[in-house]
């Protein structure tokens, strides 16, 4: 199979330095790629920088370069843009990757502060670094990929505030593709399932069967195990590169966890007068 190439394009990936950012930035760099990447843990973001670098040599000529940013801070994400475009010259291509998933818990336990601070980080980042690089993606006609995610479409157990970032998310790359089209940009969006990553860790950690919480996460997928962060990647390379003819779409990348039939119910019993409504 032969490479993709993305070589001496410019891309700014937020979230960068770990899990599914760190793996869009390996296989970008790896195409030939400029990959600026963001986080904000300086010495975190760093070790990334160094390692992606070592990891690129005698590739097709990529390189990376780390720019503290905190994605809920607009300042930060104005200095991210305008750094990248300074150093380069020019801006191809946006992946929205920064995100969190905060424990699971009922809508009862989430207080409204929680939830407005989720979406700050989520997605108003998205929204403001999308405004405040698409002036240079406008001149390249570029592109923009914004990370949903599977449970954005199916929903999730206890999850209220995370599921509805990322709903938010995919109509927002579907209202911004409709705008954007004049300009030649294109903005979609990528929706993983069960992506093996650090986070993916420490949930398995912080279980009391590890080794059974792993298990099930693996199960959940028709193809019996859980992605890769590189693979990931390898779609946002394509979507950037190759899949020129598609914006507004929403790619989701599960192993097949969303299909099939089977046992959904977590109530105990259901009462007969149920049963009853239905019949009539």
């Amino acid at each position: 199979m032969t490479s993709l190439l993305y070589t001496d394009k410019v891309v700014i990936i937020t979230g960068g330095s770990s899990g599914i950012g760190r793996g869009c930035a390996q296989e970008l760099v790896k195409a030939g790629a400029q990959v600026v990447i963001c986080c904000n843990n300086e010495p975190e973001g760093r070790v990334a920088e160094e390692a992606l670098r070592k990891a690129s040599a005698g590739e097709q000529g990529g390189d990376v370069f780390f720019v503290y940013c905190d994605v809920r801070n607009s300042d930060d994400i104005r200095t991210l843009i305008e750094t990248t475009a300074a150093r380069y010259g020019k801006i191809d291509c946006l992946i929205n990757n920064a995100g969190w998933h905060p424990p699971h818990k009922p809508i009862d336990d989430f207080s409204v502060e929680e939830f407005r601070d989720l979406l700050d980080l989520n997605l108003v980042s998205i929204f403001t670094a999308s405004k405040f690089a698409l002036p240079y993606l406008r001149q390249t006609r570029g592109n923009i990929i914004n990370m949903a995610s599977l449970v954005a479409s199916i929903g999730q157990y206890q999850a209220t505030t995370y599921v509805a970032t990322k709903g938010a998310i995919i109509g927002f790359t579907k209202a911004l593709a409709v705008d954007e089209a004049t300009s030649g940009v294109r903005v979609n969006s990528v929706s993983p399932g069960n992506i093996y990553t650090p986070l993916w860790q420490q949930a398995i950690d912080a279980a009391r069967d590890p080794t059974q919480y792993r298990a099930e996460g693996e199960g959940a997928q028709l193809l019996g195990r859980m992605g890769c962060v590189e693979e990931v990647g390898r779609l946002c390379l394509f979507i950037a590169s190759q899949a020129t003819f598609t914006t507004g779409v929403d790619h989701i990348i599960s192993g097949g966890a969303e299909l099939g039939y089977s046992q959904k119910s977590r109530n105990e019993h259901v009462r007969e007068d149920e049963y009853s409504l239905v019949q009539n």
